[in-house]
């Protein structure tokens, strides 16, 4: 929830009108429970819509960094809620990264990784998307973006300026 990645997101999120809630899954920080190899974070992420759509509305903006884009993905398969899905550093490379969902090609998706990212290359992501969806490399970012948090928020603002404008929006994103 306090990673830079997640931070410079909401940042993004924020300067575009969008309301944000971050959390940190079960275990982390201060959170309660253990982790659960992402089974019991799928119930965290989607007690997270739940909460966005309760408190601000629909569409929703749902993302993650990482393990959090994972389960975001797996989470929000199929989930109508969804306006445009944002994954960063999405991990293809790692078991939590293993039989991750496209989004449904109705909901806008940008996918944004680093070009030095091991976790998850730029050619397994082209691979995973097969050609639907944003993709955007950051020149000489690792997994973190490091160096790099500036484009990264700028990469975002674009795709959610790109986006259909509507009268109630909020965001979901998540840190692990």
């Amino acid at each position: 929830m306090h990673n830079k990645v997640v931070y410079r997101a909401a940042q993004a999120l924020t300067r575009a009108g969008y309301d944000t809630l971050r959390f940190n899954f079960r275990g982390v920080g201060l959170s309660e429970g253990r982790y659960d190899a992402g089974r019991g974070e799928m119930e965290d992420f989607r007690a997270a819509l739940d909460e966005a759509e309760r408190t601000v509305g629909l569409p929703l903006v749902a993302g993650g960094f990482s393990f959090g884009s994972a389960v975001g993905l797996k989470a929000s398969a199929q989930d109508s809620r969804l306006a445009a899905f944002v994954a960063l550093g999405l991990p293809l490379a790692t078991e939590s990264g293993r039989l991750v969902p496209r989004p449904p090609a109705s909901v806008p998706s940008l996918f944004v990784v680093g070009e030095n990212d091991t976790f998850g290359p730029p050619e397994d992501l082209q691979r995973f998307l097969g050609g639907t969806h944003r993709m955007v490399v950051i020149p000489g970012a690792d997994h973190f973006f490091e160096g790099q948090l500036e484009l990264l928020g700028e990469t975002i603002s674009d795709f959610l300026a790109s986006l259909p404008a509507v009268s109630v929006r909020a965001a979901s994103e998540t840190s692990a």
